[in-house]
């Protein structure tokens, strides 16, 4: 695939591939955004050491998919949405247009 917006394959990167087994290998969402959920769209496995949990995503390609960008944007857009910015921040928020 061509690199563009939506698909960046980052040949330079001495992990690449960072994950076997994709022909297209997607390095646009190289940290994945569903890293610090529980639940994913992805299949990561669960560990536990010294009583913490440790979310383990080296069999997991489904950010690296090129059909998965519009599941991972739509998934951001949602999530951001949701945030909410403390009354410090609204207090330090500039008007659009304003440097």
């Amino acid at each position: 695939m061509e690199n563009s917006y939506r698909f960046f394959a980052n040949k330079d990167c001495k992990y690449y591939p960072c994950h076997q087994g994709l022909e297209d290998f997607n390095c646009l969402f190289c940290y994945c955004p569903f890293y610090l959920k529980e639940k994913c769209p992805g299949r990561p496995e669960f560990w536990q050491k010294d009583g913490k949990i440790i979310k383990d995503c080296t069999n997991c390609t489904f950010p690296h998919r090129p059909e998965n960008y519009d599941v991972i944007i739509k998934w951001i857009k949602k999530e951001n949405e949701k945030r909410e910015f403390s009354e410090e921040i609204r207090k330090k928020a500039k008007p659009v247009g304003q440097g």
